[in-house]
């Protein structure tokens, strides 16, 4: 097996799970990354105004996600996960004010939802069962299509599931993916759904780690580097140019993964297909006044909201943030009412007055992830290129998943797959 260079294009979560898996196969290791620190949609930051370092964006994982819990037992951060050690979604409803705690059984087979303390208020067995019309749903099938847009269950059940592992509304997300979402997690019971957060946000647990782990095998992270544009011949890159007029000449074992978003992807790539439109989340945080205090140090760190605008709370030492997926309205509004809005929401989960707006950041992502609707999955390209040194990688390509952090990683895996292969193959 000729030693060869792997060159990464980008230092998101598919990016850094690539450089993570070819480690030990003998290639050097690059990474390339335009911005000025790894992780991309995978971060913390310390906001000034908050005094506090925040996430990008709130990540809710599942014990189900396996290639996320691989990828961190590879970079020796097993432990940066935090949640119960059983299964359970505390909710409110913010429009009638009731509270509940969803609570998944152990098999697979779901005796739990004839139990109505672990079910939602108001819904029956059948409306879980019902997920079996995701299994065989066709491809053209929507969430809402499956289920219906009305009934206590879709309300408060399959609609803010929908919404959230989609990112995209439920009368056009498609189905398809939320099964694949409850075939690995809730369908595998109760040891599989159990919620993870970062415990001390997603650089810590996801970048930072990552980063050493290359870094000690020998590979390098080059930040501020942004890939221009990608020489080929004819059935092969030949080099990369480097905006700032550095050209990186490819040698015949070389190979290149580009785990950038699609849109730059397709700037890169003649001809490529990748998903065209895209949808908005917006991150609400909070610094919590005194009376808050504590609510951060033991379970529940994070609370389900419906029939309001938040859709996920998560409380981590003194700083709440809320989530809200298929924002595009929404992230249209000024920060300072999103802000006002939220915070009545967040205080009344918390329980505490919302007298005075505190200090607060509003992060909007308005490109967050592709738009998963049916019509989008069929944009998705596979990792294989027509140039054989060239492989994707990104939570947008053919992963079978939403676009999520456990879908990065799988890219990043399968890309790195490809490379092995090919070159055991040289």
């Amino acid at each position: 097996m000729a030693a060869g260079h792997v060159h990464i294009i980008g230092a998101g979560l598919a990016g850094l799970a690539a450089a993570v898996a070819l480690r030990g196969t003998g290639a050097g290791i690059t990474l390339y990354e335009a911005a000025g620190h790894a992780g991309g949609r995978c971060r913390s930051f310390v906001d000034e105004r908050l005094g506090r370092s925040i996430d990008n964006g709130n990540h809710l994982l599942l014990s189900g996600n396996d290639a996320t819990h691989g990828f961190l037992a590879a970079i020796g951060a097993e432990n940066g996960l935090t949640g119960p050690d059983r299964a359970a979604f505390p909710f409110l409803d913010l429009a009638t004010a009731e509270r509940w705690t969803l609570q998944p059984g152990r098999g697979r087979i779901p005796w739990w939802v004839f139990d109505t303390k672990r079910r939602v208020p108001g819904t029956r067995a059948v409306d879980y069962l019902s997920a079996l019309r995701l299994a065989f749903a066709g491809p053209e099938a929507t969430v809402a299509g499956c289920f219906g847009s009305d009934g206590v269950a879709f309300r408060r059940f399959w609609q803010p599931l929908a919404v959230s592992a989609l990112n995209t509304a439920a009368e056009e997300g498609a189905a398809s993916l939320l099964w694949a979402v409850v075939r690995e997690t809730f369908g595998r019971g109760e040891a599989a759904c159990r919620p993870r957060i970062a415990a001390e946000g997603l650089s810590a647990c996801f970048v930072d780690p990552a980063a050493r782990a290359i870094a000690a095998a020998g590979g390098s992270l080059r930040l501020h580097a942004r890939v221009a544009a990608m020489e080929r011949g004819i059935d092969r890159l030949t080099a990369l140019h480097l905006a700032g007029g550095e050209t990186v000449a490819l040698a015949a074992a070389d190979h290149v993964i580009l785990a950038v978003p699609p849109a730059n992807a397709a700037a890169l790539v003649p001809d490529l297909t990748v998903p065209s439109e895209s949808r908005a989340i917006v991150n609400a945080h909070f610094l919590l006044p005194a009376a808050g205090d504590g609510r951060g140090d033991r379970w529940p760190l994070l609370m389900g909201l419906v029939n309001g605008i938040g859709e996920w709370l998560f409380v981590r030492g003194d700083v709440a943030s809320v989530t809200v997926s298929a924002a595009d309205r929404l992230a249209e509004q000024p920060a300072e009412a999103i802000a006002a809005a939220l915070w009545r929401e967040v205080a009344a989960a918390l329980g505490i007055a919302a007298v005075a707006l505190p200090p607060h950041r509003i992060v909007k992502e308005k490109r967050a992830t592709f738009a998963q609707t049916p019509a989008q999955i069929r944009r998705r390209p596979t990792a294989g290129t027509r140039w054989r040194n060239l492989f994707l990688a990104g939570d947008w390509t053919a992963t079978g998943l939403p676009a999520t952090i456990e879908g990065s990683v799988r890219s990043g895996n399968t890309a790195a797959a490809a490379v092995i292969r090919d070159r055991r193959n040289a």
